[in-house]
C-alpha cells in the first residue's frame, strides 16, 4: 500500500499502518494512535505519529476531518461521505449511504472550484442539556 503511493515503507510507517487499518474503517486522532502504538510496544514519538498521519493524508490513504478547528480526526474511509459527531464523547461516525443532499451552495470564487464538502452533524444523548 505504501509503495503504491510512493511512500517508503519504513518500520514505523508499516507499524502505524497496521494499527490504522487492521480494524477496518475508523476515525482516530494522533493521540489515540500514539496511545495504541505505545500499548503495542511500537517505539514512536507523538511527532512521528502526526507526521505519518499527514503523509498518509497527502498520499490519499487517509481523509482529514477537522472538528471545531481544534480537533482533527483521520478517517481510513477516504470515500466521499459525511459524519456524525457525538458531542462530549469525541466520537466520530460515518453517515452511510446517500442519505444527505447538500444544496444551495455558493458559486466558487473566480478561478476556484469546490473540491469537497464536509458535513458534520452534531449529536448528543437524549436528555442532556447543552
Amino acid at each position: 500500500m505504501l509503495r503504491g503511493v510512493a511512500l517508503r515503507p519504513t518500520r514505523q510507517r508499516i507499524a502505524l499502518g497496521r494499527l490504522l487499518y487492521a480494524k477496518g474503517d475508523r476515525h482516530v486522532t494522533a493521540e489515540i494512535l500514539h496511545e495504541e502504538a505505545m500499548r503495542a510496544r511500537v517505539p514512536v514519538s507523538l511527532a512521528t505519529v502526526y507526521n505519518t498521519l499527514h503523509q498518509f493524508t497527502q498520499a490519499g490513504l487517509l481523509r482529514e476531518v477537522a472538528v471545531d478547528g481544534a480537533k482533527t480526526y483521520f478517517d481510513t474511509n477516504v470515500s466521499d461521505h459525511h459524519h456524525f459527531l457525538v458531542e462530549g464523547e469525541n466520537q466520530l461516525m460515518d453517515i452511510h449511504g446517500d442519505h444527505m443532499l447538500v444544496s444551495g451552495l455558493p458559486e466558487a470564487p473566480e478561478g476556484m472550484e469546490i473540491a469537497r464538502i464536509d458535513v458534520v452533524v452534531r449529536l448528543r444523548r437524549k436528555g442532556k442539556n447543552s
